[in-house]
């Protein structure tokens, strides 16, 4: 039997140590277990010289999906099996041409069926290049992540709040939504990058993402309150309700 070098990806320790040891118990030599995106693209930068990738696709901050787009141009890509709690994500591994998918919790069988195809050598490495083409175009931005950037999909922004001239980007994490600081230091500049999504700005220190939004309610004074995650509401101004509202076909 072949042993492969491997790496593998998930932001949760007790599926990570798992499934590594279930990738020794199978003949494989791990080389490295990383927590997040980041961590990923930083081992791979260093030339790393692996036979298959094993990587969880929903990772806060930057996904399995987007740590190959990530990847710098020209960059040979290992064979990449992605990891996932939801089969529904099966459609997008296979867009990117990912050699297997494995559905948590993994099972030794199917694992071992999915190390039969990497043994085989089927599927070759790829260029990231022809990842990031297969991956399209979804606007994205950098957010701060300790000393570097991680990239979050604007789809997943509900809205930027502007203090001090810094720019923050709330999105949900891990269930709760927080913000996340960006590079920009005014709303201004948000509005530049994004043209064509149709942002508005319901006070003066707050931009909305108009189909983040999940309810509105009236108050007094010809204002509205939105709903953009459960719990949480933004206060929209009497000048802006009026256009909100006709946005939301209310």
């Amino acid at each position: 039997m072949t042993q492969l070098r491997v790496a593998l990806a998930d932001d949760e320790p007790l599926a990570r140590a798992r499934l590594g040891r279930l990738l020794r118990e199978a003949g494989c030599e791990v080389l490295a277990e990383l927590p997040d995106g980041p961590s990923v693209l930083e081992w791979l930068r260093k030339g790393q010289d692996i036979e298959a990738l094993f990587l969880d696709i929903q990772m806060p901050g930057i996904t399995g999906l987007e740590v190959m787009a990530e990847l710098t141009d020209g960059q040979e890509c290992p064979p990449v099996v992605f990891v996932t709690a939801f089969s529904e994500h099966a459609v997008r591994a296979f867009e990117v041409s990912a050699t297997d998918y494995l559905l948590k919790p993994v099972s030794a069988e199917r694992l071992e069926k999915a190390l039969s195809r990497l043994r085989q050598g089927a599927v070759p490495r790829r260029k990231a290049g022809e990842l990031k083409t297969a991956l399209g175009t979804t606007p994205r931005f950098p957010v701060k992540a300790g000393e570097g950037h991680v990239f979050l999909e604007l789809k997943r922004t509900t809205h930027f709040e502007v203090e001090e001239e810094v720019v923050y980007a709330w999105a949900p994490v891990g269930g709760k939504l927080t913000r996340q600081r960006t590079d920009w230091t005014s709303l201004g500049e948000v509005e530049e990058a994004f043209p064509q999504a149709g942002l508005v700005r319901i006070q003066r220190h707050l931009l909305l993402r108009p189909e983040a939004v999940l309810g509105l309610r009236p108050l007094e004074g010809g204002r509205a309150a939105i709903r953009v995650t459960e719990g949480v509401d933004l206060e929209v101004s009497r000048s802006v309700t009026p256009r909100l509202k006709e946005m939301l076909g209310l």
